[in-house]
């Protein structure tokens, strides 16, 4: 395997990701900002935090195979979300939790962020996800 996740001693615990990727490799896949829409571009989950957290998640997961990567190979996530704050926690791991078995997510995840922001591709975006994946 290309990536080793890790939380060395000393740092923040408990926490739904890890702090540290280690990568060897020399392929790099980068997929940009996935969203809760489908192939078709009809929005998924109007509303529901959860719902597009799974939906983006999915999308992020299409990337990466397409590039003949796995989660397993993911070195970083990045998600922003929209008006954050930090009573969403629950409903948003809910998300994360509901699609991670499917789309061979470990949890704890890779190390991630997740940045609030103001607005995101359309109003009804609520979620967008990218990711930072590494192969031999």
């Amino acid at each position: 395997m290309s990536v080793t996740h890790s939380t060395p001693a000393g740092m923040m615990q408990p926490t739904p990701y890890h702090h540290v990727a280690v990568g060897i490799g020399s392929r790099h896949v980068h997929v940009s900002g996935q969203i809760a829409r489908t192939e078709d571009g009809t929005p998924v989950a109007v509303g529901d935090l959860a719902g597009q957290v799974a939906q983006a998640l999915r999308n992020t997961a299409i990337g990466l195979a397409g590039a003949g990567a796995t989660f397993d190979d993911v070195l970083r996530l990045t998600f922003y979300v929209t008006d954050w704050a930090p009573e969403k926690i629950a409903e948003f791991m809910a998300g994360v939790q509901s699609v991670a078995g499917s789309i061979g997510l470990s949890l704890p995840l890779p190390p991630a962020s997740l940045i609030g922001v103001d607005y995101l591709f359309e109003p009804d975006v609520l979620v967008e996800v990218e990711a930072t994946a590494i192969l031999e």
